[in-house]
């Protein structure tokens, strides 16, 4: 009480001060309670869904999933500081060792195609995993989703092997869309431990100026509160990929760019600009978006089987893995989606034609005129690099699997 009275000027009157002492109480209160309820302090482990969700389902259940825990061979749970990391191996021991990464809002399961394919007609020995708060791994609640997790991440899967990852030359790594950026710094930090490097529509040098400014500022400002941002990126995932999924034989209607003003907080998480949003990018690794004239596969309009099984199972993640819709809004923050043209550069520096980068011909957010024109001259260009265009859009590793595979077979010259 001495302390407020001085501290407002030497108020005597009892009343007065009682009156402004508990003002003052209730003031901090109000903004403590705020600050924790809209800013919330996360757990440094976010338990994923085989702890939370799997073990209340029955084995009917489970089998009914889109993603389940055993659909691939070879899985493990992997312990670590950061929680657990689910990790499948499997393929002939002395086969070409292959790490898989992959994107910014699905699991492993994008992967299925080319991994298995490798597997059965190449005897490749590959390695896939679900990054910290996607699939089957917990998420990472106090810590930033940048290139340093994601490299810790890579690094503690190739040592739970029993098998020999590491070392000169030890394994080819295949990464798409953000596990395309992630891979990228990998092999710019550890040159000698990757063989080749195949890079399907890689994130990493995305043009801002392509992702719209709304979007960009409310990820990444903290105008909006934290627990408010989650929740309306919950809703902008879940909804435009169920909408998306819906009207796939729907040819768009108008290619026309509408210039809007937002008038709510959740206008601030959609296209204001006609630029792409980061849930925009998110919905591309899950389904094509419908656009006109493709000249190059005219059953665009057809929804791929992997790609309604895809949207179910991100459906699925947002209700069942709290450290998903954390980890999605840290890794737009934190990861290498933009501005890694060093480590792009330093690419230019390995060994000639151990390097891929296959992009997809209707990719709208790795556009290939783009990355062209800034990431072909950093890499040392194709007199250096494997560069190839084949058909689909940004999801084109497992709506055009085939395509992706001959050209990386070609890559390999296997």
């Amino acid at each position: 009480m001495d302390f407020i009275t001085r501290l407002l000027g030497g108020v005597t009157n009892s009343s007065t001060s009682t009156v402004v002492a508990t003002t003052f109480a209730a003031t901090v209160v109000l903004l403590w309670s705020a600050r924790y309820t809209l800013y919330p302090v996360r757990d440094q482990v976010l338990p994923g869904p085989l702890t939370t969700s799997i073990p209340h389902l029955s084995k009917e259940e489970v089998a009914k999933l889109p993603y389940t825990p055993d659909h691939f061979p070879g899985a493990r749970d992997v312990a670590t500081p950061y929680g657990n990391i689910r990790v499948y191996e499997f393929g002939p021991e002395d086969g070409r060792k292959v790490l898989f990464l992959h994107g910014i809002s699905t699991s492993c399961l994008t992967l299925t195609d080319i991994a298995l394919d490798m597997v059965h007609k190449k005897g490749c020995r590959v390695m896939l995993f679900d990054l910290f708060g996607r699939g089957f791994t917990d998420g990472v609640g106090d810590l930033p989703f940048d290139t340093r997790l994601f490299v810790s991440q890579m690094l503690l899967v190739l040592a739970s092997s029993h098998l020999p990852w590491t070392g000169e030359n030890a394994c080819h790594v295949v990464g798409y869309s953000l596990g395309g950026g992630i891979a990228v710094n990998f092999a710019a930090t550890f040159p000698h431990l990757v063989a080749s490097l195949v890079l399907l529509a890689p994130a990493g040098v995305i043009r801002p100026a392509n992702i719209g400014y709304a979007s960009r500022l409310v990820f990444t400002s903290g105008i909006i509160p934290e627990r408010l941002l989650a929740a309306l990126t919950k809703r902008r995932l879940r909804t435009p990929i169920g909408n998306a999924v819906h009207n796939k034989k729907k040819i768009q209607q108008s290619t026309s760019v509408s210039m809007s003003v937002p008038t709510t907080v959740e206008d601030l998480t959609q296209p204001l600009d006609g630029k792409e949003t980061f849930t925009d990018a998110a919905v591309q690794e899950a389904v094509d978006p419908d656009v006109e004239g493709k000249e190059d596969d005219d059953t665009v309009n057809s929804l791929h089987p992997l790609e309604a099984k895809i949207a179910a199972y991100i459906h699925w993640m947002l209700d069942a893995h709290a450290g998903f819709v954390p980890a999605f809004m840290s890794t737009i923050r934190f990861a290498p989606l933009m501005g890694q043209h060093e480590h792009w550069r330093q690419l230019a520096d390995r060994k000639p034609w151990t390097t891929a980068i296959i992009l997809g011909r209707r990719d709208e957010l790795i556009q290939r005129d783009d990355y062209e024109e800034d990431a072909l001259p950093l890499v040392g260009g194709k007199e250096k690099v494997f560069w190839r265009v084949v058909p689909g859009g940004h999801n084109f590793p497992f709506t055009h699997s085939k395509d992706a595979l001959q050209a990386i077979y070609e890559f390999w010259a296997i």
